[in-house]
C-alpha cells in the first residue's frame, strides 16, 4: 500500500470535520502506523503509547474542522498533536499499582450501561425507525440524517445540499411527519 498523498490526508481530515466517521476509519488506517512510531520513540513505552495515540486520535476526531492546510501539511500537524500528548502524558504523576488494585477497583465501579432488557428495546425502537426512514423520500431521508444524525442547521442543510432554506425546511418537517406517522403505526400493531 503506498504512502497516502497530503491531498488525499487533507481531503480525510476536511471530511472528519463533518463527522464523517468512515473516512475517520480511512484516516487512523494511513496514518496510525507513524504516529504510532512518534508516541514509542518519545513515551518509550509500547502500553503508554497506545494511550497516547488514542488520546491523539480523539483530539484529531474533535478538531479536524480546526486543520489549516496553509500552515501545515496534514501528517506535520497530526504528528504535533501526537507529540503534545506524549509529552502531557510523560508529565503526568503516576502511581504504582497492582493488578489486584485495579481489579479491584474495576468491581467496585457500577455498571451503569443498558441491561440486556434495555438494549433488547432499543435494537426494537432502532429497526422500527430505519423501516420507517426507508419509506422517505431520498430528499428527505438524506435532509433527516443531516441534520440529527450529523448536526447539521437547517441553514448548514440548506447550504451543504445547495437548495432555498424554504425547500430544506419543508423536507424535514414533513419527513419528520411521515416518522411520526409510520412510528405510531408501529406501536399500534
Amino acid at each position: 500500500m503506498t504512502a497516502p498523498t497530503n491531498d488525499q490526508l487533507a481531503n480525510l481530515l476536511s471530511r472528519c470535520a463533518l463527522a464523517d466517521q468512515r473516512a475517520f476509519a480511512a484516516l487512523y488506517e494511513a496514518s496510525s502506523a507513524k504516529l504510532f512510531a512518534v508516541a514509542v520513540r518519545i513515551t518509550r513505552r509500547r502500553d503508554w503509547a497506545e494511550e497516547v495515540l488514542q488520546e491523539s486520535f480523539v483530539k484529531i476526531w474533535h478538531h479536524a474542522g480546526n486543520y489549516d492546510a496553509d500552515k501545515s501539511a496534514p501528517m506535520t500537524w497530526m504528528t504535533a498533536i501526537v507529540r503534545n500528548r506524549a509529552l502531557d502524558w510523560l508529565r503526568r504523576p503516576r502511581e504504582v499499582q497492582t493488578s489486584e488494585d485495579v481489579e479491584a477497583f474495576m468491581a467496585s465501579v457500577p455498571d451503569e450501561g443498558p441491561g440486556p432488557e434495555e438494549l433488547a428495546t432499543l435494537a426494537v425502537q432502532a429497526r422500527e425507525l430505519w423501516q420507517c426512514m426507508e419509506q422517505l423520500g431520498p430528499d428527505q431521508q438524506r435532509s433527516i440524517t443531516l441534520a440529527f444524525f450529523h448536526g447539521l442547521s437547517h441553514g448548514e442543510l440548506a447550504k451543504k445540499l445547495d437548495k432555498p432554506l424554504g425547500t430544506v425546511k419543508t423536507w424535514v418537517r414533513r419527513g419528520l411527519e411521515r416518522l411520526k406517522q409510520c412510528l405510531e403505526g408501529m406501536k399500534a400493531k
